[in-house]
């Protein structure tokens, strides 16, 4: 039940990271506090999870349109909607949402190839005692 914890934990606090890195290269970005910063990087996990498959899905013909281009519009959104949702993380406008969304994807996903990867690590088979060797 909890295999995925680990990984859970890992990703929530990448993304806290990316979000924190944004607020300090973006003036347009404020957490009132750090507990503030963790459900919002919680709640954008989730938006994340649940909420951008089925906006992806529903604007299809506009993505493929806009060569995937539209993803970055429906992650802006996604992160104006965590601002709306949790009270004391405040963004001043779209563009700001959008090119900080923009830096916490780059963010996440380099801070990502520096974590342990949690899933291999904890899906690993252990060795098998009965296999033989062939030695030359």
């Amino acid at each position: 039940m909890f295999d995925n914890l680990l990984g859970f934990f890992i990703h929530w606090g990448i993304t806290a990271l990316s979000l924190w890195g944004a607020s300090l290269v973006f003036k347009g970005i404020r957490f009132s506090s750090t507990s503030t910063l963790i459900i919002s990087a919680l709640l954008l996990g989730f938006a994340n999870a649940v909420l951008r498959p089925l906006l992806v899905f529903l604007t299809l013909p506009l993505t493929l349109l806009t060569l995937g281009l539209f993803v970055l519009v429906i992650n802006a959104l996604l992160l104006m909607l965590v601002a709306k949702v949790v009270k004391g993380f405040t963004i001043s406008g779209f563009w700001t949402a959008f090119f900080a969304s923009l830096f916490i994807s780059i963010m996440s996903l380099a801070l990502g190839s520096l974590a342990p990867n949690a899933e291999t690590t904890i899906y690993r088979l252990p060795p098998n005692p009965s296999a033989q060797t062939i030695s030359a």
